[in-house]
């Protein structure tokens, strides 16, 4: 009598597959990381200055361009100005979770 030998499942096995679903981990670029980190630092400089616009709303001001359209421009010049110093300086927190998020995208399309 013969003895059974086991058969092996044709196709790839099951931890084939797996290693083929999960995400591959690879180190991006420097400069990958720096555009993504600068992507994030001007969202949320975009994210402070919608901010700041909006506590100025409905007040039209005093002094040489108070009530003037001069006066909306100077706003946004400023407003502008304050978001971008305030994002370079750490911001509000809202920029590490950007960069985290496309640097975690980044590894994923990788």
């Amino acid at each position: 009598m013969a003895s059974a030998v086991p058969l092996a499942a044709p196709g790839p096995s099951v931890a084939d597959l797996m290693a083929t679903l999960a995400p591959a981990k690879t180190t991006l670029s420097a400069g990958v990381s720096a555009k993504a980190h600068a992507a994030a630092r001007d969202f949320e400089a975009v994210f402070i200055n919608t901010m700041f616009q909006q506590m100025y709303t409905d007040i039209n001001g005093d002094g040489p361009f108070g009530g003037s359209g001069a006066t909306a421009v100077w706003r946004s010049l400023l407003t502008d100005e304050y978001a971008k110093s305030f994002a370079k300086a750490g911001g509000i927190g809202i920029a590490d979770h950007v960069y985290k998020s496309l640097m975690s995208h980044q590894e994923v399309k990788s």
